[in-house]
This record gives structure tokens, sequence and C-alpha cells, in this order.
């Protein structure tokens, strides 16, 4: 499928492979990815994502829908399918654009009868991924050298174009924390009038958000899979609970200013 947005996605649970074609490569990529990747997906790519295992394979994805073919939504367009931009040309144009015989050309057509997800064959071999596809496209946040890391409070990866050059395409930032049990999140802000969409990824904790008029306007307990936005100039607080506490986070400008001193526990 293409993206017609800007995307970051994150592999929150599992493992398995995609495969991307940039705008104006020529040549696809297949790349493995794990639980605490980060990839970046400017406008026009084409990907296709497949989970070889049993287990689930989770990639959350979050990202600028407002240049979209419907504002709001994402726009996937798939390749071939039920809906897919193939099915829509006769088999003609087809075999004459991809320099197939008709055959070829009605098999790509019609062979794949679901949309959205497929299960693949038993017997069907996938591209192999190479590892050196991963440089400049996959980024694990769990790994990664940390940008803020304080004692028994927390510990920050952040996203940007010197460690994950796409992010500069994209035009999104993004980060992951993670604070220490009963550790606290400083209030801040954006102070480039920024969103953002924060995604609890493990544990769970108190979070308040207080608007440009001083009222707060959210009081809540949150724990993973939650989801909330943080409007522009609004500020936001989290305190974790014992478990501790971790979010992903996508920011439609990247700078952050902290309005007090560093988490504590």
């Amino acid at each position: 499928m293409t993206e017609e947005s800007f995307t970051v996605g994150k592999a929150t649970e599992g493992i398995g492979t995609f495969g991307i074609v940039l705008p104006e490569a020529t040549k696809e990529k297949v790349i493995a990815i794990k639980k605490g990747d980060a990839i970046a997906l400017p406008f026009g790519v084409v990907t296709w994502w497949f989970n070889p295992n049993d287990t689930e394979l989770v990639v959350l994805f979050l990202g600028d829908t407002s240049k979209g073919h419907k504002a709001g939504q994402f726009t996937n367009t798939s390749i071939t399918g039920t809906n897919g931009i193939f099915t829509g040309f006769s088999t003609e144009f087809v075999s004459r654009a991809w320099d197939l015989t008709e055959d070829e050309a009605m098999n790509l057509v019609s062979s794949q009868t679901n949309y959205g997800i497929v299960k693949v064959k038993d017997c069907q071999a996938m591209p192999e991924p190479s590892p050196k596809y991963r440089e400049g496209i996959v980024l694990n946040c769990e790994e990664a050298p940390l940008d803020v890391d304080i004692k028994n409070g927390r510990c920050v990866v952040v996203l940007n174009t010197k460690n994950l050059p796409l992010v500069g395409q994209v035009g999104l930032g993004a980060d992951l924390v993670r604070i220490n049990g009963h550790a606290m999140s400083s209030p801040r802000f954006s102070c480039d009038s920024a969103y953002q969409v924060n995604y609890i990824v493990r544990g769970s904790g108190h979070v308040q958000v207080v608007g440009v008029d001083g009222k707060c306007v959210l009081k809540t307990h949150v724990k993973a899979s939650y989801l909330f936005i943080m409007p522009r100039f609004f500020v936001v607080s989290k305190i974790a609970d014992a478990d501790g506490m971790e979010w992903f986070s996508i920011i439609s400008m990247p700078k952050y200013i902290s309005l007090s001193t560093p988490p504590s526990s």
C-alpha cells in the first residue's frame, strides 16, 4: 500500500518484516523490525508488512492526516486486492504498463481477493530482510543512546534528523519517555505551538493537563494502550505508579521546554 500521510510507526509488540519503496527510488528495501523500533514514513512511500510468526506483530501508526484524501483520516492506497488500483485498470493496460503477459496481468489483479490483511500460504516465499537497510529508516528506541538519563527519574530518546534522517522528510518529531515508579515528568509545553499525541506503551500513572487559562482540562489515570492528545500551548505533567510508565509521543514540531526541575523519584 502507499502512504498518503506523513507518519511515524512504532513496533510495540512482536517481530516481523516490512518492505518499503521510497519516492523516486528504484529498489525495494526489506527490513526486519522488532519491539521498540520506530519507523519514519514520508508521504508517498509504498510499504507491505509481514508477520512470519504465530505471535502478534503490533505496529502503532501516528501521523499528520491534514493533507490526506479526507482530512483527519489516513489515506492508504492498496496496489492490488479488492480495492487496489490495479483492479480498476483493464488487463491490457496492466500488461502493457509492466510488460506482462495477459495471463500474468490477470493473475496479478485477481489472485488477491482480500483487502488490507492477507493470509500468506505456507509455501509462499517472502523476500529476506537486509540489516544494512535499517540505517536511516529504523531506530530502536529501547537500544538507542539516551538523550536524557536521570537516575531514579526518567530517560528519554528523541527521534531527530541525526539518528533517523527520514524524520526530516516526515516533518514530525517523536520521543520515547520512561519514568521510574513514583517519578514525575515535570510540566512541559511546546514553545512553538506544536500538537502532541501521547500513547502509553507500558505501565500506568496519573496525568494532568492545564489549558492556557490556567484551568485543569484533564485529570485522569492512564495505563498501557491509552492515548491522549495535547492541544497547542497546553501544559502536561505525569506521575507514574509503582511500576513506572512509558509513553511514545508524536509531535508536530520537535521543540519543547520544561517549566520546572527535572523529574524526581
